[in-house]
């Protein structure tokens, strides 16, 4: 097993008052040759909304967007015709393909929100736009991972479906428990984010909004050190 720790310090940022953004690879103004991206996880951006405030309507193709509420709702609106709000304990999947329209705002006009937005690029081309959402009970499920996205020829039905071979993992864990992680597709890769708490992987220490790159491994263990909240994304390593 290869591992690679990413100190959640070193990400890029960016504030503009009314967004404030951390970057775990390359993105907008923010470019470091070395955090282009992980295999097929090209963005994972950690955002926190000022209240009333949000993303207005922009374009997308050719990706596959995963948005994860942390905190808050975020309210969203496309050029398919959904509109919605999502929140913690709820995932939302848009396969962008040929092209779409979209706005996110916070959908409180007094509090802030957070979410995690994450982009893996297809495997396939110019697939017809989709949208779908779903929400999962964590907390009945707690020091176990759910499955909360995987690839649409492996979807038992429970997980939201994207067209590439990645498996979206989010557990609550309680402090002193060990959990293992097996690998669902040989030579896929892991990047593990901890959106809070504190665990033990491969003999590194993991605090709040770390993360970790993880490749050449059948399976791991995940040592808990104080209740965590953990996001785990299996990806490719290599396009098709």
């Amino acid at each position: 097993m290869t591992t690679q720790l990413y100190k959640s310090t070193e990400r890029g940022k960016a504030n503009f008052g009314w967004l404030d953004a951390n970057f775990s690879f390359s993105f907008g103004n923010y470019f470091n040759p070395d955090k282009v991206q992980f295999g097929m996880l090209r963005v994972l951006n950690d955002d926190t909304i000022a209240a009333g405030m949000g993303f207005g309507t922009h374009p997308h193709d050719n990706m596959e967007i995963i948005t994860i509420p942390l905190e808050g709702g975020l309210k969203h609106r496309d050029s398919m015709g959904n509109e919605g709000v999502i929140r913690f304990g709820e995932v939302q999947v848009m396969s962008a393909g040929t092209g779409i329209l979209h706005s996110e705002m916070n959908a409180s006009e007094k509090e802030r929100a957070k979410t995690l937005q994450l982009w893996v690029f297809p495997e396939t081309q110019n697939v017809e736009p989709r949208y779908d959402q779903k929400s999962f009970d964590l907390a009945s499920k707690i020091n176990t991972f759910v499955n909360v996205v995987s690839p649409r020829d492996k979807n038992d039905g429970n997980a939201l479906w994207v067209h590439q071979q990645t498996f979206f993992n989010l557990g609550i864990f309680e402090n002193g428990t060990t959990v293992n992680y097996k690998v669902n597709i040989a030579k896929n890769g892991v990047y593990l984010f901890l959106i809070e708490g504190e665990i033990e992987v491969d003999r590194q220490i993991l605090n709040e909004r770390d993360a970790m790159g993880i490749i050449n491994f059948e399976d791991f263990d995940i040592d808990v050190k104080q209740q965590a909240k953990i996001l785990l994304v299996e990806v490719p390593m290599t396009h098709a």
